[in-house]
């Protein structure tokens, strides 16, 4: 994309007065500490920040507009459907399909939010966790933009912009935003993490996956019962058409702790269906309804217990998984009351979210981010 030409004293000065952000090397390598950060900061904590955000931590290039950390405009999602044909993601293809489509979506991000790049305060990116050639696609891309626009750069943890989707809408009329504390789910293809947010960028671990992110059981499934490629989508369309309770499978609660295992659920599907395929056709809606109701349940039973131990009314949902509205309606029932879930397009990997989670780096500052990409940052 064309970057507008490097501005003048009196520009400079006129950012200044709009909380523009300069000092740009030193925006670079310490976003949170730099005059640049620091007035956007300023910014944060009253009005009209708008962050131009990117999303590369995966098979999903994302950017987005997003204005003081709750309204989308623009949000632009380009999948990668080249994967389809393996099954699984393959790293570096979907290096260089992000690097490709980079350049087309921050310019149809602008142009879709109706603003130049010299009306963006802060340029944000995923810096993980994530595939690492992927991070640093998109780290590089959005320190680049941001060196050559004068912007301050913000390093974001991909789960805290699942979290921070909850805090997102595209319509003006705005609800409140999330009480805190709050009990949070965050369960994706790559994550199973249950946490307990006791303010804006403080989390506390309760219970994580001790073996398969709950998204990757679901693809393992998929992939058992020849559904394709992403699984959580498929099973949960699949297991409309089927029965289940037509398969009792095993569910691991251990009752003192809030950690998840699923290895033992996906073993016994895969004894069940080969079992069936000794005896004829395997009837795949009941078994991908079956699995799908014991996976939830599982879910389900230790959020809606880290609330109640908690005494915490508030239970959020975010990942590609929270898409599944077998897990919503299942965790509403347990913990009896409505729970706040992203609609299903910000459930799954977006630019957004990256932009929501940006805005309350600057805002609470807490935990400093790196700039440089991690494949290994955690939430809690």
């Amino acid at each position: 994309m064309r970057i507008p030409p490097r501005r003048g004293t009196p520009a400079l000065l006129l950012g200044q007065q709009r909380g523009r952000a300069h000092h740009v090397d030193r925006a670079v390598t310490r976003p949170c500490g730099s005059r640049a950060a620091r007035e956007a900061q300023s910014r944060a904590a009253g009005d009209g920040l708008r962050i131009l955000a990117i999303e590369t931590s995966c098979d999903e290039t994302g950017v987005a507009i997003v204005e003081d950390g709750r309204r989308i405009r623009s949000n632009i999602v380009a999948s990668q459907l080249v994967h389809q044909d393996t099954g699984g993601i393959v790293p570096e293809v979907a290096a260089r399909e992000h690097l490709r489509a980079l350049d087309v979506l921050t310019e149809r991000a602008l142009r879709e939010a109706g603003r130049q790049l010299t009306e963006i305060d802060a340029v944000a990116a995923t810096v993980g966790p994530g595939l690492i050639g992927c991070l640093l696609v998109g780290a590089n891309y959005g320190r680049g933009l941001a060196l050559a626009a004068g912007l301050p750069f913000v390093g974001v943890n991909h789960l805290e912009g699942h979290v921070y989707a909850n805090w997102l809408y595209e319509t003006e009329d705005i609800p409140p935003e999330p009480e805190i504390p709050a009990v949070v789910l965050v369960v994706s293809g790559a994550h199973s993490d249950l946490v307990l947010m006791e303010a804006h960028r403080r989390f506390r671990p309760l219970g994580r996956t001790i073996d398969d992110a709950a998204g990757e059981a679901f693809d393992k499934v998929a992939r058992l019962l020849h559904l394709g490629f992403p699984g959580g989508p498929v099973i949960e369309r699949v297991a409309k058409e089927g029965d289940a309770d037509a398969f009792p499978l095993p569910r691991a609660l251990p009752a003192d702790r809030f950690d998840f295992s699923f290895s033992g659920l996906k073993t016994a599907v895969l004894r069940l269906v080969r079992d069936l395929e000794k005896k004829g056709d395997v009837p795949v809606a009941d078994v991908a309804a079956s699995f799908q109701k014991a996976i939830t349940e599982m879910l389900a039973e230790k959020t809606a217990r880290a609330a109640a131990e908690h005494a915490v009314e508030t239970v959020l949902l975010g990942g590609g998984v929270a898409a599944n509205m077998a897990l919503r309606e299942a965790i509403a029932r347990r913990i009896g009351h409505p729970l706040r879930v992203p609609r299903p397009g910000l459930c799954t990997d977006n630019g957004a979210m990256i932009g929501a989670a940006a805005f309350f780096v600057l805002r609470h500052r807490g935990t400093e981010m790196p700039v440089v990409a991690r494949s290994d940052l955690k939430l809690a």
